[in-house]
């Protein structure tokens, strides 16, 4: 038996944007990388970097586990994570350094890991995983409790997807991006979570208390921009009832008010969704819950049966209100889509976000202003704002890769800056931003408000959309990167013509 701590670099106290929103969850992938562990037979304990105040509470977790192994595992689930924040990355080498000090042998994971494990080697690490890395996990782990002794070079020879430094130099076997291994069974350690200070920053910001699950890994669709470094274009879904048997056991273990489902697509076929739920009031084990999903999944089964199985609320990676960039990102899917989506969610009860991105490359302001409209003609209750962000081993990084500098990552999830040439600066874009999300709250206030100040509101928010456009040359980069072509002669009108007809009226609504 191995003495192992398994813990990840997340710290919220190093994000002020997160911190500020207040809505931690503990790390999923992390936990369940514990009670894989654990069900090895080894002795585990946790280090939860997510609500620590800061890196130095490392060093006296480290005194009390005295572990033979640290296994650093970032969490899979949390999106923050996939976008390799430089604060992050920062955090997790002094982990590694301390604990190489402490005499541990010291394993990594994560997409940061994945992408770049020359940092992460560089400060220490004897190993770093590649993508999921469980299979090469579960056989280091196995080398070593056989001989605690074994050095490096022995400990690692043979096995794929393992990343070490030998002689100054990184060897790497990789061996392509591999399916959810189905080795990861069974509900997350969720005993070693301090579930009481995650309730206690939930009730004092929100007021309510929300914890967070996974049905499945992965996403199938092939969307340009989307990092995959974990599990590619692979998608692995539990069993309904497990995922219901888990609900359960976590509404009558910790009381959640709400629960956060982390798939990247949840769900995904009509029938899952509603053996889910029909277990769920099985078992009274139904939690109001958040889901992330696509517009072109939720026909009016789809939405009936999300209602049946208690969702609250449903993100939708709308991305753009122009057909063009949607094509250009390879999305697959339509903005009358978008529209349909969210009035037919709406219908069955179920609030809904929108996630938009501004930047694409070739975006133009044709293209904004459809964003724009899309978010009058559908009036999501909520929506998201981020800028295009290319990440290694996507089809949108090799095409901007040459103007990267050296700001490749955001320090962290607040900085919204461009870091390749997009047809604007990033003030134009942060603009955008802060008028979509005015807009949103001035569309939901409508019901309360009277109309003679709602249209006064309106009208001084129309003033301000058109100060920026009058402006917008002053924020347009001379070597922008040019507009992509259109697609296909069907989508012609819907490249060219559509985002015009929506600038017009954006413009002199």
């Amino acid at each position: 038996m191995l003495k192992i701590q398994v813990g990840h670099s997340y710290f919220l106290s190093y994000d002020p944007k997160q911190w500020a929103r207040g809505k931690p969850y503990p790390p999923l992938a992390t936990i369940q990388i514990a009670a894989l562990l654990r069900q090895m037979g080894h002795e585990i304990a946790l280090f939860d970097a997510m609500l620590a105040a800061g890196v130095e509470d490392y060093q006296a977790s480290l005194q009390t586990a005295r572990p033979d192994v640290v296994v650093v595992y970032e969490d899979n689930f949390n999106y923050l994570t996939k976008m390799c924040l430089g604060r992050m990355r920062e955090a997790a080498c002094q982990m590694i350094a301390e604990a190489c000090a402490s005499g541990a042998r010291v394993i990594v994971a994560g997409s940061d890991a994945s992408d770049h494990p020359d940092a992460f080697l560089a400060a220490g690490a004897d190993a770093v995983l590649i993508g999921e890395g469980i299979a090469a996990l579960i056989e280091l782990i196995g080398r070593l409790q056989a001989d605690p002794g074994i050095g490096t070079q022995h400990w690692v020879a043979g096995i794929a997807g393992v990343a070490t430094l030998t002689n100054g130099q990184t060897l790497l076997t990789r061996v392509g991006v591999m399916p959810p291994d189905p080795r990861l069974l069974g509900h997350p350690a969720w005993d070693l979570v301090e579930v009481e200070r995650y309730r206690t920053m939930w009730l004092e910001r929100h007021g309510y208390f929300s914890l967070n699950m996974a049905a499945s890994r992965g996403c199938p669709f092939r969307c340009t921009w989307c990092a995959k470094p974990i599990w590619g274009n692979h998608y692995n879904q539990r069993s309904a009832r497990d995922v219901a048997a888990e609900m359960t056991y976590l509404k009558q273990t910790f009381k959640p008010d709400h629960i956060w489902l982390a798939d990247d697509i949840f769900g995904f076929r009509t029938d899952w969704v509603t053996e889910f739920g029909e277990h769920l009031s099985a078992a009274d084990g139904s939690v109001p819950f958040t889901i992330q999903t696509r517009a072109d999944l939720i026909s009016e089964r789809m939405a009936a049966a999300l209602e049946h199985a208690g969702c609250s609320e449903a993100w939708i990676g709308a991305e753009s209100g122009s057909q063009r960039v949607l094509d250009a990102m390879n999305k697959g899917t339509r903005v009358a889509d978008l529209i349909a989506a969210r009035a037919r969610l709406g219908e069955h009860g179920i609030r809904v976000g929108f996630f938009i991105q501004l930047g694409y490359l070739g975006e133009q302001l044709a293209d904004l202003l459809a964003t724009r409209e899309l978010i009058a003609q559908a009036v999501p209750d909520d929506i998201g704002v981020s800028v295009s962000y290319p990440l290694p081993g996507t089809k949108f990084y090799e095409q901007v890769k040459a103007q990267l500098g050296a700001k490749t990552h955001w320090q962290d999830s607040g900085d919204l800056a461009m870091m390749f040439r997009g047809a604007y600066d990033s003030d134009f874009y942060r603009h955008v931003r802060d008028l979509l999300h005015e807009q949103v709250l001035l569309q939901q206030s409508k019901p309360a408000t009277s109309p003679e100040h709602y249209r006064e509101v309106h009208a001084a928010l129309d003033a301000r959309w058109e100060a920026l456009v009058a402006d917008e040359h002053a924020h347009r980069s001379e070597d922008a990167i040019a507009p992509a072509p259109a697609t296909t002669p069907g989508h012609a009108e819907s490249g060219h013509a559509e985002p015009n007809r929506h600038a017009a009226a954006a413009h002199h609504r």
